[in-house]
């Protein structure tokens, strides 16, 4: 059995050159450097790896890139998610073919289906596979919010081992905790610090594309250390980085710091755009009162 996935995951952003044809040494590179700085796992493909914005090709070698690059250091997990079952379960097996740790997968994001379906749908990924499932709850993108009450059930598939919740409400947490026990892992998603305390396991971080050592430390002050207070101090002192790629900027605001720290991100894939002028100008001033950098 594979060691619990635990800690800070990166949900990555996906580089691109000027012709906005995906990075490939750009993304290895960034990979290494996400390690060296000490964050505890890599997820790409997500949504701000813009994951519907790239054709099959790119989805496939970014998944290669970034296991090949990673080498077992810290867990992948594939983003795996489709509207259709059928097209999940064949990406969550690719993934795994490719030597993928696990999968991340949001739900069905445009029929609206209903928690029987929800719970179909993920029970017939799960057979599908035999790496843990990682369910994405985001109800601000997907349409559908998977509340603890459904996620309990939907923990009894076999597989379905942990969640990353993303909402505002820190007490869902506390109620996957109590409904689902052991069965289910819960990781942040938006929220970090206040997930630690009320028993989250990890944080699926977008600050970390920028800063993962200190999104790292926040996690093992509190979950590791339980030096509350300290790790309260070190989310404070970082929380413009993480507000900064909150809301809708968490793929131009992240690519812009980046830019600026001296990473190639390149520009966001369309439909989204670069920040209007002002607030990247506020990105530099941010990168340049924190001392970020990206050092390869």
């Amino acid at each position: 059995m594979s060691k619990p996935f635990r800690g800070v995951f990166t949900v990555m952003i996906t580089p691109v050159d000027e012709q906005g044809k995906v990075n490939l040494p750009a993304l290895e590179a960034f990979t290494d450097w996400q390690i060296r700085e000490g964050v505890h796992g890599l997820i790409p493909l997500g949504s701000t790896g813009e994951f519907l914005s790239l054709s099959p090709e790119d989805w496939e070698a970014v998944a290669r890139t970034v296991i090949a690059t990673a080498a077992g250091r810290v867990p992948v997990l594939i983003g795996t998610g489709a509207e259709d079952t059928r097209e999940a379960v064949r990406l969550s097996r690719k993934a795994e073919e490719m030597g993928a740790d696990g999968v991340m997968i949001i739900p069905p994001f445009y029929s609206t289906p209903t928690d029987d379906e929800l719970v179909e749908h993920y029970r017939q990924i799960a057979a599908a596979i035999s790496i843990p499932i990682m369910v994405y709850n985001n109800p601000a993108t997907s349409n559908v919010d998977m509340k603890p009450d459904l996620l309990a059930r939907i923990a009894e598939i076999d597989g379905c081992d942990y969640v990353k919740e993303s909402t505002l409400e820190v007490t869902r947490i506390r109620d996957i905790v109590r409904l689902a026990g052991d069965k289910m892992t819960p990781f942040g998603g938006i929220l970090g610090f206040e997930s630690f305390v009320m028993g989250a396991q990890g944080w699926v971080a977008v600050a970390s594309n920028v800063a993962p050592g200190p999104m790292a430390r926040i996690f093992e002050l509190a979950a590791d250390e339980k030096r509350y207070e300290e790790a309260r101090a070190l989310y404070l002192e970082w929380l413009p980085i993480i507000q900064a790629v909150g809301g809708q900027a968490y793929v131009a605001g992240s690519k812009a710091l980046l830019g600026h720290m001296g990473f190639a991100a390149g520009a966001p894939l369309p439909p989204r755009l670069p920040l209007p002028p002002a607030q990247d100008a506020a990105m530099q001033a941010l990168v340049e009162r924190f001392g970020l950098r990206f050092a390869h």
